[in-house]
């Protein structure tokens, strides 16, 4: 079988289109921006950046050595730990291409520091950078706990569970409103129900909402 030239393997890939783990780049102005992507590929199922590729597919290439300095800058600079990339670059119709490629982060949360130096941390869902909820950052905090958790099962988990339970998706503030619960107790018990593979998050209308984990 003939092995793939460069130019097979990037319109392969375009073919793809944008998904959960490739984003297309026409050029890299703003590190920041792309440090959010970086935190979102980290934090959820790694991921490839295509630089110099439109959001629409064409080719438009590379224009300097300044795209790779803004990747560095992006992962070292502006993402909390560090990320770690392999970047390659592919000649297509006489033009470069760059592909930097992220693994998934073992260190979870990654965070991007936003415009004022705030750290926020992002996942990837479809083909959109999202913000993590304070549910996912505790998630990621909980499992990073060397202590083991007893787990308690008492009112509050049983009055959860017959929420998740009743079919619809359940939404923290509705959770916080009908329990009485404060949001940070609130955020404690999803987060453990998520660990424990009992509930789930789930993404619809820019929203996160809360169900069963589903087999």
């Amino acid at each position: 079988m003939k092995p793939l030239t460069d130019t097979d393997y990037i319109h392969a890939l375009i073919a793809e289109g944008e998904h959960q783990q490739q984003d297309f780049k026409f050029e890299i102005s703003d590190a920041r921006k792309i440090a959010k992507t970086l935190s979102a590929f980290a934090n959820t199922d790694g991921g490839r950046l295509l630089i110099g590729v439109k959001d629409n597919g064409k080719i438009a290439g590379v224009r300097s050595e300044e795209e790779k300095y803004m990747i560095e800058a992006a992962a070292q600079l502006y993402c909390i730990p560090e990320i770690e990339y392999t970047l390659r670059t592919y000649t297509v119709e006489g033009r470069q291409i760059l592909i930097a490629t992220i693994e998934e982060s073992s260190r979870k949360p990654v965070y991007a520091k936003d415009e004022n130096g705030k750290p926020l941390a992002y996942l990837r869902i479809k083909d959109e950078n999202i913000l993590a909820t304070p549910v996912h950052l505790r998630v990621w905090q909980q499992s990073d706990s060397s202590r083991g958790e007893l787990i308690r099962y008492t009112e509050r988990e049983q009055l959860l569970l017959e929420q998740l339970e009743n079919g619809s998706l359940l939404s923290l503030n509705r959770y916080c409103r009908q329990t009485g619960l404060s949001r940070r107790a609130a955020e404690h018990l999803l987060a453990k129900f998520i660990r424990y593979d009992i509930a789930e998050p789930v993404f619809e209308n820019h929203r996160f909402y809360f169900r069963i984990k589903k087999e």
